[in-house]
């Protein structure tokens, strides 16, 4: 009896031990089955903000903040691809690609397309660009003032157009152009008194050009404040995704994260002006 009962116990054992094995076989693979793609469209030619042509590993504030947000939601794989601006909401509004970063703002035509979780990613600040001793910090002191032309239906000139209309006994001049100077080249114009200030969002490397260039110029205070979101191909089955990147962005902005990237690769805090 003896040796039967250990017999028995063993073979309990072993039929015991090759379930469980078999239950976290089954888990295993279930788990990785689960394991969703989702795929980003990042800028691709607004360094430091997220930069990076298709087939190369996207750079810069926005990809290293995926990451970061992928790191927390393993439930995904995040496959991040640069992308044209025009191409990205394109292909998100088509289900091209399931997300889209490239320094969105909120408007009411993309929240009614997209779904767009709470939580910013960042903030764009809206600076003037002018030479040291020139003493334009505000936008009422570019009236009579060269400013640099601006992209015709961009942020900037719809801001400033805006402003015109708010501030109506104040005229300031602004010219909107099809040509994509590049914002180093406008930076120069500047320096050189061809123009007098320039306006353009601070997270796309202005200052390090400043630095690297040795340019007389400075940036003022921000003259206006627009958070930039991530925006995510509306779908029921999205919807869950967007509540997780939620989720995510509002634990990296509270642990510092957010606060960290911007220092690396805007060299400044953009995350106290998030509203």
């Amino acid at each position: 009896m003896p040796a039967n009962n250990t017999t028995f116990r063993r073979r309990l054992s072993l039929s015991v031990l090759g379930t469980v094995a078999i239950a976290v076989s089954a888990m295993s693979t279930g788990y990785a089955e689960t394991v969703r793609t989702i795929k980003i469209a990042t800028a691709a030619e607004s360094k430091p903000l997220s930069w990076g042509a298709i087939g190369v590993e996207p750079q810069g504030y926005e990809p290293d903040l995926l990451r970061a947000i992928n790191a927390k939601l393993p439930q995904y794989k995040f496959v991040l691809e640069g992308a044209a601006d025009i191409a990205q909401e394109t292909g998100l509004a088509t289900g091209k690609y399931d997300m889209a970063t490239g320094g969105f703002y909120i408007a009411p035509a993309r929240s009614k397309q997209f779904l767009i979780p709470a939580t910013p990613m960042g903030a764009s600040l809206m600076k003037i660009y002018s030479r040291k001793d020139s003493n334009l910090n505000d936008i009422k002191s570019l009236v009579g003032k060269k400013i640099v032309p601006v992209t015709a239906g961009g942020g900037v000139y719809k801001f400033v157009n805006q402003w015109q209309q708010e501030n109506p006994d104040y005229k300031v001049t602004i010219t909107a152009s099809s040509a994509g100077v590049p914002y180093p080249d406008r930076l120069k114009e500047v320096q050189s008194g061809k123009y007098d200030a320039l306006i353009l969002p601070s997270n796309l490397g202005e200052q390090t050009v400043i630095d690297n260039q040795k340019l007389n110029i400075q940036a003022s205070e921000p003259v206006s404040i627009n958070n930039t979101y991530v925006l995510i191909h509306r779908s029921d089955e999205n919807q869950p995704l967007a509540d997780d990147v939620n989720k995510a962005l509002k634990e990296l902005k509270d642990d510092g994260t957010m606060d960290k990237l911007s220092q690396k690769w805007f060299g400044e805090d953009v995350v106290q002006y998030m509203k």
